[in-house]
């Protein structure tokens, strides 16, 4: 009877074998510290869509928008690397594209949109300020680019 209490007695171990604490989750998944870097960015990139969205909307329904990690390198030279068109670059790396309306390559058509490339972008960012003003240029240079007139007129200047 007394291997019967002892087994009774003991209680499911809150700890890990060497006793590190309990092992889950730090926050809850719910909290902004849970999210990650491409989801933070995300966020930004629809903040500093806004203002544009509210002054150009109706010219900007045709215009998706899309982040991809790192732009797509087709060829390379030791000696120099050629973008497309529409590529906004900085120092030769490229930061933002504008993919016009066309036909893709299963042959169906699809619409405008600006690719941002969120590593250049967060390499030329200092930090999360930086980042912010940084994307909210580089929008407004590839919408202006679309709607075929000047970066000072997307931004709050005269139409």
């Amino acid at each position: 009877m007394t291997t019967a209490r002892r087994t009774l007695r003991r209680s499911p171990r809150r700890r890990d074998r060497r006793g590190r604490g309990l092992r889950g989750l730090l926050y809850p998944v719910t909290t902004p510290a849970m999210r990650t870097r491409a989801e933070k960015f995300d966020a930004m990139v629809l903040e500093a869509l806004e203002p544009i969205e509210q002054r150009w909307g109706p010219e900007l329904t045709d215009l998706d928008l899309a982040v991809d990690e790192v732009p797509e390198v087709e060829q390379t030279s030791p000696d120099d690397v050629v973008w497309g068109s529409g590529v906004l670059a900085d120092v030769g790396v490229p930061l933002a594209q504008l993919v016009p309306a066309g036909v893709d390559q299963a042959g169906l058509p699809s619409r405008a949109r600006i690719v941002l490339y969120r590593r250049p972008l967060e390499a030329r960012a200092r930090g999360g300020a930086d980042l912010a003003e940084l994307l909210h240029e580089v929008l407004v240079e590839q919408v202006a680019e679309y709607l075929n007139i000047e970066p000072d007129a997307v931004d709050g200047g005269a139409s």
